[in-house]
């Protein structure tokens, strides 16, 4: 007995390092040299500790990160849109914006010296090589059936996301499904877009069947891939397949483009009457969202557990959202621009300025909004508890004691109010706050319905996912049914389900996908702004931060007074030195970087760039 634990350990450590070591090895000369890694032992796909061991890394690399914690696909490329304000003097980021001029014939690599490292998601075809692996040698196992196909039934899903994410942005890709032979080097090409969907659809179904009454408790299980899980990013997937970035002429005449959104409807049913089945509710507060974790968070589906304890098991997230002041340092990426704070509709649903209920002041712009925006953002003097103090008020103006400068609005939905200011950074692999992120949520499930119904006639329904969504963030129903009495067409639809994305989603990174798979990016002009408050008189700093009895004057002022705001404070309007918004339609599908596409694996350049000749709607 003693013997076989000692064995099972070796092959658990064995398999752990196999993992560990993988995307370590990654470099140019290796992108499709995909080694059979059978040869190593086929013993350890007999135990389920060594697997699992081996699963936890597939996911380490597959599941998406909190933003900016991963380089590169979620630094840049991926996270560019009209939401956030991308400073000039951020080299890193403003040369991730391709998507404002400066991207080239490129790819979605790595953006220093478009070099593979070991990064998570530096190769995706590493990590379909893991999921290859396992369901190649899984079934050749001894392990129990019923066990094998819990276990294949996650790797299924988790090769499927892969897949997705490369056919995102690149349209069709080679697709390799099988596990390649000792020193072989794929030569099939770029597969149609077409024939990876089914790909990834097959896969999904697989997971779908394998993982029939598998349900991992919270405590062991938080982030694994289910039934349920499985079934919403299936209805995804179709929902991208009928959306316009893939299908941009939906013709009905077309033997295949005809069924695409109804298939979509079908599968984001099923998906929607699984969450409510499984008893998935919107949380009650839009602000605890994120801060709610475990089985406390009734709306979380798919989730990337976090921890501030456990050893390299944290992120920077609570830094790179908090105030100098509480020991934040933060991040570009969280400053929204002007168009995405004029995105908010007014406190009834209506567009902005469109209310004669809740008014719009263009100066005091936070007044009479969305109740989102209140939850989204911190403006000057507004209440925002932060290192357990919960009357604590946020400071924005330029030169505010305690803080950096240059940003009038803070986004704080994704900061922790109790954690004190010292235990905010995250180094040597433990601290910050832990706070798991959430990917995928019931909020996105119905928005995804609601835009299938909508596009298949049922307007009515449609809607009625919305409505959900925005009763629960509080908005009033008014004199137009929180705001959707307006909408009467698929078209107007269409387009404010697209707006109610973009707020309820707000810096969850799915804003640029958002726009690319509605193709609406390259309708982006000029230059984003962001708003900064300076003081009319320099002299007021310090009137306002002067202290009497610990309290200074500041804190007695209410700035929600028109009066009292315009006496110390001016709105201003900055916008970046870097190249305006130019975006061309080919960007919607990327190209393989040169290195790829004369490496001899055959894969073609994407239409549109230079030299392209594969269309990657084919």
């Amino acid at each position: 007995m003693i013997k076989q634990i000692k064995n099972n350990i070796s092959k658990s450590l064995l398999v752990l390092a196999m993992a560990a070591a993988l995307p370590a090895c990654v470099n140019k000369d290796e992108f499709f040299l995909l080694p059979d890694t059978e040869g190593i032992d086929i013993a350890i796909w007999d135990n389920e500790g060594s697997v699992q061991l081996h699963l936890n890394r597939v996911y380490d690399v597959t599941i998406p990160a909190f933003p900016l914690q991963v380089v590169p696909d979620r630094y840049g490329t991926h996270i560019a849109s009209d939401e956030n304000y991308f400073p000039n003097g951020d080299a890193n980021a403003r040369a991730a914006l391709g998507l404002q001029g400066e991207l080239g014939v490129n790819d979605v690599r790595g953006l220093v010296g478009n070099q593979y490292r070991g990064n998570p998601g530096d190769n995706k075809y590493w990590d379909i090589a893991r999921c290859n692996d396992a369901i190649t040698n899984i079934p050749k196992g001894k392990m129990a059936i019923a066990k094998q196909n819990e276990l294949l039934g996650q790797y299924h899903a988790l090769r499927a996301i892969t897949y997705f994410e490369l056919v995102k942005v690149y349209g069709g890709v080679p697709l390799i499904l099988e596990q390649q032979l000792a020193n072989s080097v794929y030569t099939g090409g770029r597969k149609s877009a077409k024939e990876c969907f089914a790909a990834i659809i097959n896969d999904l179904n697989t997971s779908m069947t394998m993982l029939e009454g598998f349900n991992p408790a919270d405590g062991d299980g938080r982030g694994k891939i289910t039934k349920l899980i499985a079934a919403c990013i299936k209805a995804k997937v179709l929902l991208y397949w009928a959306s316009p970035q893939f299908n941009p002429t939906n013709d009905p005449k077309h033997p295949y483009q005809a069924s695409r959104w109804t298939e979509a409807l079908t599968a984001n049913k099923e998906a929607y009457d699984l969450c409510i089945a499984a008893g998935k509710k919107l949380m009650p507060n839009y602000l605890d969202i994120f801060r709610t974790e475990g089985t406390a968070n009734t709306e979380a589906i798919l989730v990337r557990s976090y921890s501030n304890t456990i050893s390299n098991r944290g992120h920077q997230g609570e830094s790179r959202n908090r105030p100098t002041s509480e020991g934040g340092s933060y991040h570009a990426m969280y400053v929204p621009t002007t168009k995405m704070l004029d995105a908010y509709p007014m406190k009834d649903g209506k567009p902005l300025g469109a209310s004669s209920d809740f008014p719009y002041d263009a100066i005091m712009y936070w007044q009479n909004r969305d109740p989102r925006f209140e939850a989204t953002f911190a403006v000057n003097g507004s209440v925002y508890p932060l290192s357990g103090n919960a009357n604590r008020k946020q400071y924005t103006y330029n030169n505010a004691i305690n803080e950096s400068n240059g940003n009038a609005v803070y986004v704080k939905r994704f900061t922790t109010p109790g954690l004190a200011a010292g235990s905010v950074p995250y180094s040597n692999g433990v601290g910050g706050s832990g706070m798991d992120w959430i990917d995928l949520r019931l909020a996105e499930v119905m928005l995804n319905y609601a835009d299938c119904l909508n596009e298949t006639g049922n307007i009515t329904m449609a809607k009625d996912m919305v409505r959900q969504i925005r009763v629960r963030a509080g908005v009033v129903a008014g004199d137009s049914d929180y705001g959707l009495g307006l909408a009467n067409s698929t078209a107007d639809l269409r387009t404010l389900i697209l707006g109610e994305r973009r707020i309820e989603f707000a810096f969850e990174n799915k804003r640029n996908a958002d726009l690319r798979r509605t193709r609406t990016m390259h309708l982006l002009t000029g230059n984003m702004a962001k708003m900064e408050l300076t003081l009319i008189k320099s002299s007021d700093k310090a009137v306002l931060e002067a202290s009497t009895n610990g309290e200074m004057f500041r804190e007695t002022l209410n700035f929600d007074d028109k009066a009292t705001f315009t006496k110390y404070f001016r709105n201003t309007i900055t916008t970046p030195n870097f190249n305006a918004y130019n975006i061309p339609e080919f960007h919607y599908f990327y190209t393989f970087h040169n290195d790829f596409v004369n490496f001899g694996s055959n894969i073609a350049t994407t239409v549109g760039w230079p030299g392209g000749t594969f269309d990657p709607l084919d």
